[in-house]
């Protein structure tokens, strides 16, 4: 079980706060519509001018049905043809966006998320791909990671063969449950059957990697009825796999107040899955990744965190942390060099701009160096529960002991607490087995912008 977390509860107890997720530094809390635009505008054509690789992220927000849990922007419709005149505001931005790029800059990385994606029909999924390879350098081979979420409700053989003709090679199947209880509790139905034939299909095709997410939490869930879940998914062999924490907020997301809270799991039951749930896939071979993800040791996240490559963004943890990313779509975000943008929320707000001819953006951030400094040394420690201090004086010219005298003392608490280690030249920081469960806490010292209270409510709990 290389490079093992260890599970301790009394310290997991201790530090189980609310906190940032860190798909960025500064997080989008910081964002504010008060923001420099033609600052974006000016990265992107350095960007240009440099010719440097491209991740696209383009956002599908329909659903069929509503999934009581979820807190994803989304429209949920049973009507196909509401995605007709969404698509023609996105083939728009796609033409705005794509006159401060060069079509030559290769686009390593793109991903549909949502919402469901697959809710397209074939023609428009064909038509929006079409539309992206005429304006973005898009690539063939197994260097890119085209990837795709899907609902495998929705999916059939003749999509999968479309999807894979298109160009995906990776795809990422909500499972969450395969308890029929549970998934009548969320208004997740799907049957073992679909899901397994969405992985027949994926394999016979050769996608190169198959992404599942788990939920612990959601009603009726026990250790016993979540083991045998995880029994048949580790069966399955997905290449990855992400755990994630039910956070039942129904003041903040409506469908959850379809949920009975009474029948949730307690506290203890849900700590107790998780502990049983990482038990298990480590003993099944998977590489714990950080936080909630998981990769068999073959996987490209695994061989990026084994060579100290792994990056984290707002698509997770990636391996393209080289590239500028372009979120288009109804809440997309962007990260072009130093400059942070979200798309507006509302999708008339969204179809507002568009029809004026207008980039999207609402709010945005542009970094600081004491940002970009910080959000390196996040980077580092959430990727690689490893920092190495020497390279970030190098790297910005400062004294570390100096600048984060502060943070150092904080550091020297967790140290205390058995959760990370100082080594003797006070150069590196290294996570200890005990505090790779609680990497969020670490990062959160060196963040800025959070009170240094205690919880942070606009956050989830770190476990």
């Amino acid at each position: 079980m290389r490079d093992a977390p260890i599970w301790d509860s009394e310290l997991i107890s201790h530090y189980n706060l609310s906190g940032p997720r860190y798909t960025s530094y500064p997080t989008a809390v910081q964002f504010t519509e008060d923001f420099d635009r033609q600052s974006y505008q000016s990265n992107a054509w350095r960007s240009a001018i440099t010719a440097k690789p491209l991740s696209l992220y383009f956002h599908i927000p329909f659903c069929t049905h509503v999934c009581y849990y979820c807190a994803c922007n989304k429209i949920v419709t049973k009507h196909k043809t509401r995605s007709t005149s969404y698509l023609k505001h996105l083939f728009r931005e796609i033409e705005l966006q794509s006159e401060f790029f060069d079509i030559r800059q290769p686009v390593e990385q793109m991903h549909f998320g949502g919402g469901t994606p697959t809710f397209l029909s074939n023609e428009q999924l064909s038509a929006l791909v079409d539309k992206i390879d005429q304006h973005f350098g898009l690539m063939r081979g197994d260097s890119v990671d085209y990837s795709i979420e899907l609902d495998p409700r929705e999916v059939d053989w003749p999509k999968m063969s479309l999807l894979s003709d298109l160009g995906f090679n990776r795809i990422s199947i909500g499972v969450q449950d395969l308890n029929p209880v549970v998934q009548k509790a969320v208004n997740r139905v799907q049957s073992e059957q679909q899901i397994l034939s969405v992985l027949d299909a994926a394999r016979t095709m050769t996608f190169k990697s198959i992404h599942m997410d788990l939920i612990y939490g959601l009603p009726h869930q026990s250790t016993e009825s979540f083991s045998s879940t995880l029994d048949r998914i580790i069966e399955m062999a997905p290449d990855r796999l992400s755990l994630f924490n039910y956070a039942h907020l129904p003041h903040r997301f409506k469908p959850q107040r379809r949920i009975n809270p009474q029948d949730l799991p307690s506290a203890e039951t849900k700590l107790a899955i998780l502990e049983q749930s990482i038990e298990k896939l480590l003993k099944r071979g998977y590489t714990y990744i950080g936080m909630d993800h998981f990769a068999l040791p073959e996987d490209d996240l695994a061989i990026a965190q084994d060579a100290g490559t792994l990056h984290r963004n707002f698509q997770g943890y990636t391996t393209h942390s080289h590239c500028d990313l372009v979120g288009m779509g109804v809440s997309s975000i962007s990260k072009i060099g130093s400059v942070y943008t979200q798309n507006q929320v509302d999708e008339k707000a969204y179809a507002s701009c568009i029809e004026q001819d207008i980039i999207p953006h609402y709010r945005g951030l542009t970094m600081s160096q004491d940002d970009e400094i910080r959000q390196a040394i996040i980077n580092q420690l959430i990727c690689h529960f490893h920092l190495d201090m020497g390279k970030i004086e190098q790297q910005y010219q400062i004294h570390f002991q100096d600048y984060f005298s502060r943070e150092m003392a904080r550091v020297a608490d967790m140290q205390k607490d058995g959760l990370l280690l100082v080594d003797d030249n006070a150069q590196s920081i290294t996570i200890q087995p005990k505090g790779r469960l609680l990497i969020r806490n670490v990062c959160m010292i060196f963040d800025k912008y959070l009170k240094k209270t205690t919880d942070q409510p606009l956050y989830s709990k770190v476990i």
